[in-house]
């Protein structure tokens, strides 16, 4: 596997563990819908949170979140209305967004950005 599949792989595993510590329960990994993707979908407080993990080895030309391109925002938001119609939920939805930097010594550092992105218009 590539290196780049190793540290999203752990990026993904740090964040379950992340929310997890912080009282999300973990619903589904990587579910798929057409061409979209979601890495985590969790609830907490009765919020359903879909949640794409953007892990980077380096920072030096974009922070991992600057990748969310408004693509993937549509897809990504495409794929959580058909989840929450397969499995009839009737709960409000947030987008989140968690990043995962290397710091100096190695260590990785999380950084969870509830409430991501509004719905926007896809238009």
């Amino acid at each position: 596997m590539a290196d780049h599949n190793d540290l999203g792989k752990t990026a993904e595993d740090l964040a379950v563990t992340h929310l997890q510590k912080n009282g999300y329960t973990i619903l589904v990994r990587n579910f798929r819908y057409q061409k979209a993707e979601i890495d985590i979908i969790a609830e907490k407080d009765n919020l359903t949170v879909i949640i794409e993990v953007k892990a980077r080895s380096t920072d030096a030309f974009m922070l991992p979140q600057e990748a969310v391109t408004k693509t993937k925002i549509k897809l990504l938001v495409t794929a959580a209305n058909h989840f929450m119609e397969e499995f009839n939920r009737d709960q409000e939805v947030r987008f989140d967004i968690i990043s995962v930097l290397p710091d100096k010594e190695k260590n990785m550092i999380i950084n969870h950005i509830t409430d991501a992105f509004e719905a926007f218009d896809a238009n």
